[in-house]
């Protein structure tokens, strides 16, 4: 059997991926499994680790922000980038001849899934959100299966009766941790309550803002976990030297990107985690069941993000905050009530109730028994 897996360049779609690639490869050892999508460092790299084979094609995305140069961009991605990506899509599932397309959404699954489309190919698709993207859209017309995260009930726009509700995969590995460990391999030096700050898988500088204005009050109550993204690491360490009293700098813990072991050790170490409201980053809170405040991205495609995030905030395992009132003493003031009269251990059973730790399995054990019909 051979299996095409198909996605945008970024976290959110490439690490459901690997999960699923993942559980594919548990349960069936006679199988080929190859990515097929726009090229990037990162999905370069992932993929490259994971042992999966990948064919690199062009792909275009409309943007919605209007001026001139986004318009060129349009027009340019939508009659040369799509139309040439497709035909390379098609040219290479001609001669690899896979027997299914796993299409987990966004721009740069839709050439491989056109091209599955014409060859006659299976497709499958995953749509993460509640509020689903123009490419899953149209994607879901040649699709007999759509695998979706959140309930058939809300998630909009698909048929009911092509849909499975499954969760968001995410690696199962994240899961296994040992409490000691994590507390050595993070450096954590004190019994505050532990804040966890995520911004997507290429950090979020408006929320690094938030965080820097304030940090040394936060320190004096919470010791902190932050991932920053690359473009803002330099901005924090400069931050932290100069604005930060030195008995509280060893509090602040900083990186870059976290990597798949220091993620769920700071997962499983945080007692509440500050997010953008990407699927991919819920599902994985929730797995762990901790209890979270959700900053939404505004301008994500379709207001994904803000939909997203009140969907889970409703199982009573989150609060959202939208980014124009979040002030940095707001925030500061939101945080602290949190922790002194919210419920946190209420917030992480719902957490746990809403949690789907095994999406991953379920979609490839589905995968599989198609295929062996």
């Amino acid at each position: 059997m051979k299996i095409f897996f198909a996605g945008g360049g970024t976290g959110g779609h490439i690490f459901p991926i690997v999960a699923v690639a993942r559980e594919i490869k548990k349960k069936e050892q006679n199988i080929e499994l190859a990515y097929l999508g726009p090229e990037d460092d990162f999905s370069s790299k992932t993929f490259f680790n994971e042992g999966i084979k990948t064919y690199f094609i062009l792909s275009g995305k409309i943007r919605r922000y209007l001026n001139p140069l986004a318009l060129l961009q349009n027009i340019f991605d939508v009659f040369i980038k799509i139309p040439l990506g497709t035909i390379q899509a098609f040219l290479i599932l001609f001669f690899t001849a896979p027997d299914l397309i796993f299409c987990k959404g966004g721009y740069g699954s839709l050439p491989a899934a056109i091209g599955g489309w014409f060859l006659g190919i299976p497709v499958f698709l995953h749509e993460s959100d509640v509020e689903p993207g123009l490419a899953n859209k149209i994607i879901s017309h040649i699709s007999p299966i759509i695998f979706v995260s959140f309930s058939i009930q809300e998630t909009a726009y698909f048929p009911a009766e092509k849909m499975v509700s499954v969760g968001n995969p995410i690696r199962p590995e994240l899961l296994q941790v040992n409490l000691n460990s994590a507390k050595k391999e993070m450096g954590i030096k004190s019994n505050k309550p532990i804040l966890l700050f995520l911004g997507g898988s290429q950090g979020s500088t408006r929320i690094n803002d938030l965080i820097l204005q304030i940090l040394s009050k936060l320190l004096k109550i919470f010791e902190i976990i932050h991932q920053t993204g690359y473009k803002d690491f330099e901005t924090a360490r400069i931050n932290v030297l100069s604005f930060v009293p030195k008995e509280l700098q060893n509090l602040y813990h900083f990186y870059p990107f976290l990597t798949e072991e220091q993620i769920k050790y700071s997962m499983a170490l945080a007692d509440c985690v500050v997010s953008r409201a990407g699927a991919g980053t819920i599902f994985e809170i929730a797995a762990f069941h901790k209890p979270s405040i959700l900053i939404p991205l505004p301008e994500s495609a379709q207001n994904h993000q803000v939909k997203n995030a009140y969907a889970y905030a409703k199982t009573g395992a989150a609060i959202v905050l939208e980014e124009e009132n979040c002030t940095p003493n707001f925030f500061l003031e939101k945080v602290v009530d949190l922790y002194e009269y919210g419920n946190l251990e209420l917030m992480a059973k719902a957490a746990e109730k809403f949690s789907k730790p095994e999406a991953a399995s379920k979609i490839a054990q589905y995968i599989i028994e198609f295929l062996k019909k």
